[in-house]
């Protein structure tokens, strides 16, 4: 295949053969509705997927309204998702998502991106997901894989989330920007590692700008060496030389 000339023609290719490999992916946070998608959203934050949904069920058993999570006791939700790590300003952010639903928006979710980050603990990425997974409208949230991958493709040079966010807008159809972002993630976690991409493995190798270029760091040396500074004692110092008695 020949490669193709341009940000948008590589996106072009990247979103038909990501469609072809992942044709029914589907958002890794278990949920019933759109409050459960933006609780556990906001809980993945440094956390992983699995984590946050083991602790859901009994979040959300606990609290199935925006009305009763508002309502909470500090110390009970906190006991409840200290697993996912970060839990008190979790459980701040929680308590004050659902105060928000019930003081601006009647105890709803909103489904446009501007009301949605006015929520405490709900930024663009966060948004996004609830627009495209729980309301089926368009989002492209932009987490570490899409913009790791996004960058590698050349579809973007941008760090910066927001800013990534809308180059790509500009280069994928409204209707499909929320399985886009969600293809580019299960495809960064099956084959386009952050460390050690398999690039011979990768259906996207003959067009992609990085291919066999990223070289993987090294991950055992800098721990070995401060284990080593930790746990090896410090070299005892010469003892003064004794002055010549007199």
């Amino acid at each position: 295949m020949a490669r193709p000339r341009g940000a948008q023609a590589r996106a072009d290719v990247v979103r038909a053969t990501l469609a072809d490999l992942y044709p029914d992916v589907q958002c890794a946070l278990q949920h019933r509705n759109a409050f459960e998608l933006l609780g556990a959203t906001i809980l993945s934050a440094q956390c992983t997927d699995e984590r946050v949904n083991m602790v859901t069920p009994v979040l959300f058993e606990r609290y199935p309204t925006a009305s009763d999570l508002a309502a909470a006791d500090p110390d009970e939700l906190e006991t409840i998702i200290k697993s996912t790590g970060f839990y008190r300003a979790k459980a701040k952010s929680l308590l004050g998502m659902a105060a928000a639903l019930e003081a601006s928006f009647g105890g709803e979710v909103p489904t446009d991106l501007d009301d949605l980050v006015t929520l405490p603990g709900v930024g663009r990425k966060t948004g996004n997901v609830v627009r495209s997974v729980a309301f089926g409208l368009p989002g492209l949230p932009v987490d570490t894989h899409v913009g790791r991958l996004s960058r590698r493709l050349k579809l973007t040079n941008e760090t910066d989330p927001v800013k990534a966010e809308l180059e790509l807008n500009a280069m994928v159809p409204p209707d499909d920007r929320g399985r886009f972002s969600l293809r580019l993630i299960e495809h960064g976690r099956r084959v386009c590692d952050a460390r050690k991409p398999r690039c011979a493995d990768c259906e996207l190798e003959m067009i992609c700008p990085s291919a066999g270029s990223v070289v993987a760091k090294p991950k055992s040396k800098a721990v070995t060496t401060s284990k080593r500074a930790r746990t090896t004692p410090p070299a005892t110092p010469p003892e003064p030389a004794k002055a010549p008695r007199r």
